[in-house]
């Protein structure tokens, strides 16, 4: 197969794209390079673009893609996205439609006037679970038919990603659309892996890390008198995934609802790196920036490892 084109919407710092191109190693796994070029990439987090450019060649865009001019956009084989959900609202009309409750909701529409102009030969959408019941689960059907009315032959499947050797229970929403129903017709959502990666895996040890990351003992000892356990955050079992980290582990607290660790009677938050591990980004990642950008950019990122997989079956599919 000839080398194909991708252009990553709302890359963020880039862990689709990781998991698009291929060629890492994590956890002494190799994920194959999957012989495609990301030709371009847009967000509008700046900090998390410094992060993607540190690591990707790309040419980029900085900004609300609603002020871009789709020509710049080059001719592409995939096109990616992960676009914000929760700003969708159903107005009252027969029949009902997508209506738009802020600016973020217009960024879906974005997604599907560039397929609509550029005519990838497929598409794949992400978003978090709770796409699925949004407006009392009106929304998401309206959606799919926006795509399929784009011009797609569409599926979708929730995935979890400790279901791929990702140390994380992380579950998201991926849609997927082909140009031609006889791609459509050969492609499989990817089937669960037999090795199930934990947070051991990952974590580095004590003597490695910095005083800072340890919460205080009067943070200890305020919980312990108001709760008497943690009644929100949620320390980990070491071997197990992870729960979900998220965009705020910068400002994460013992009585919130990130993902913490007590190891030894200590609790402390995750360093950058180890979020990016439990992502499952290669060690060989740049994170630059503050620790703040890192941690907001590695939640809100898609776990290179599952997106390799679910680029393995759309590359059967179109081959």
């Amino acid at each position: 197969m000839n080398k194909l084109k991708a252009v990553s919407l709302f890359c963020g710092c880039g862990g689709t794209d990781i998991g698009m191109e291929g060629g890492f190693d994590f956890l002494g796994t190799e994920y194959s390079s999957n012989n495609i070029d990301i030709v371009f990439a847009n967000d509008i987090d700046e900090k998390a673009l410094d992060i993607f450019e540190s690591n990707f060649s790309s040419h980029t865009f900085s900004g609300d893609i609603k002020s871009l001019d789709y020509k710049e956009i080059p001719d592409h084989d995939i096109l990616t996205g992960g676009f914000p959900c929760q700003s969708f609202s159903i107005v009252a009309q027969n029949p009902p439609r997508l209506g738009i409750k802020d600016e973020k909701g217009e960024l879906f529409f974005e997604m599907c006037k560039i397929l609509r102009e550029k005519k990838p030969t497929v598409f794949i959408a992400e978003n978090v679970k709770g796409i699925l019941s949004a407006n009392q689960k009106k929304a998401f059907p309206l959606i799919i038919k926006e795509f399929e009315d784009s011009g797609y032959y569409v599926s979708w499947k929730l995935l979890n990603s400790s279901s791929f050797g990702v140390p994380q229970k992380r579950e998201r929403v991926f849609i997927v659309g082909f140009k031609y129903k006889k791609h459509f017709k050969k492609f499989n959502f990817p089937s669960v892996e037999k090795k199930m990666a934990v947070l051991s895996d990952v974590i580095f040890p004590e003597s490695e890390i910095e005083p800072k990351y340890y919460f205080s003992e009067r943070a200890v000892q305020g919980l312990m008198n108001s709760n008497k356990k943690m009644n929100k955050g949620r320390a980990q079992d070491i071997t197990q995934p992870c729960n979900t980290v998220g965009a705020h582990l910068a400002k994460v607290s013992l009585n919130s609802t990130d993902p913490v660790l007590c190891l030894n009677n200590r609790y402390r938050r995750f360093t950058p790196r180890e979020v990016a591990r439990i992502q499952s980004f290669p060690d060989s990642f740049k994170l630059v920036g503050s620790e703040a950008s890192q941690y907001r950019a590695l939640g809100n990122a898609i776990p290179p490892v599952m997106f390799w997989h679910l680029i393995q079956e759309v590359k059967n599919a179109i081959s």
